[in-house]
């Protein structure tokens, strides 16, 4: 009797932690299922704010890490099977392209997504997905730049331009994604001797950012900056008096908008979905909703980017410039060229 006492005590005990186990497994399921992990190499309070509201609504955990594209695409390839990551967040599509050619990106189905995505800036591979757009464009002092005198990229290696000229170093990548653009139409030699003489324009050497070549125009130090389009709209909405004195004081040239000529250079921001993502469901909720209407308003009137969903406008700031022509070169090119562009600048005498 004892010992049919002792066994069904034992059966009861085994059966609890059976069930205890059981649920330990579930819980841990349901946490695992319940979170999404955002490796990103942007750091705007823009994202900040929308990866929260996609927390809230969607009651799943958010996880983001940031760091520089190839240190992100390093990282993802050194954890192999045990990366948390679920998605990859680029400024850049020459840095999509490279975790393509990594092979750590699954293809995405464009319909799962959005159907209202400008195709002009889609992946035709369909590995990555644009949420915002962005184009090099030219910042000029109105006071002392004729806007007839502004054309296009190729011309600024003109001597007229001579000691006028802003700019990064060639070691950001915005700079090698517009010379890879222009390796593509035009081949390597000739962007060559486009960087080359361009060069013996510049005002000063190069370094900084682009606000900060905003600013050398404001100060005097030179007439025209290539820059990316959205940073003079950062500095026109900032709670700085100074810094929206100085957005207010540039113009912005689109260059090539000739009708025989190729359009603006252009880039995106883009997401990727990874390979070996422990929560793909989630993942592509948040692709979703990174190009719905919402997010995509949020972008333009907070970064002022330019919306690749095709029901959103532009914010009021960037509508102020007006409509432009871009460059329909497929954005993998800035990928497949970027070493040549390396390259190029190192021969050149672009600093």
């Amino acid at each position: 009797m004892k010992k049919n006492l002792i066994l069904l005590l034992c059966l009861i005990l085994l059966g609890c932690a059976n069930k205890e186990n059981k649920q330990n497994k579930e819980n841990k399921k349901n946490t695992e299922n319940n979170q999404i992990t955002i490796y990103t190499k942007r750091h705007y309070d823009t994202d900040k704010h929308l990866f929260e509201k996609f927390e809230k609504e969607n009651n799943i955990n958010v996880n983001v890490v940031q760091a520089s594209s190839d240190e992100l695409i390093e990282r993802i390839k050194t954890e192999g099977d045990n990366c948390p990551a679920d998605v990859l967040i680029t400024v850049d599509a020459g840095k999509l392209y490279k975790a393509v050619d990594e092979k750590l990106l699954e293809k995405i189905n464009i319909s799962d997504i959005n159907n209202n995505i400008n195709k002009n800036l889609i992946d035709k591979n369909g590995f990555w997905i644009p949420i915002t757009y962005r184009s090099r464009v030219i910042a000029y002092n109105p006071e002392k730049v004729d806007v007839e005198d502004l054309s296009t990229y190729e011309d600024l290696k003109d001597k007229k331009w001579k000691n006028r000229i802003l700019v990064r170093t060639s070691s950001n990548a915005y700079n090698q994604a517009l010379l890879s653009s222009l390796i593509a139409h035009h081949g390597k030699n000739i962007a060559l001797d486009w960087a080359n003489q361009l060069s013996k324009n510049f005002a000063r050497s190069p370094k900084g950012n682009d606000r900060d070549q905003i600013r050398a125009i404001f100060r005097n130090v030179g007439d025209i900056a290539i820059v990316n389009s959205y940073y003079v709209g950062l500095l026109k909405s900032s709670d700085d008096e100074n810094d929206q004195k100085i957005g207010d004081a540039v113009k912005i040239f689109f260059p090539n908008q000739g009708k025989n000529e190729r359009g603006a250079h252009v880039n995106i921001s883009g997401v990727g979905l990874l390979k070996k993502s422990p929560n793909k469901e989630n993942a592509l909720k948040l692709i979703r909703f990174l190009t719905s209407e919402y997010a995509q308003n949020y972008y333009t009137n907070n970064s002022f980017e330019y919306p690749v969903n095709l029901n959103v406008k532009p914010s009021s700031i960037v509508a102020e410039w007006g409509e432009f022509k871009i460059d329909k070169l497929d954005l993998n090119e800035l990928g497949i060229n970027r070493k040549q562009a390396i390259e190029v600048f190192e021969k050149s005498k672009w600093d």
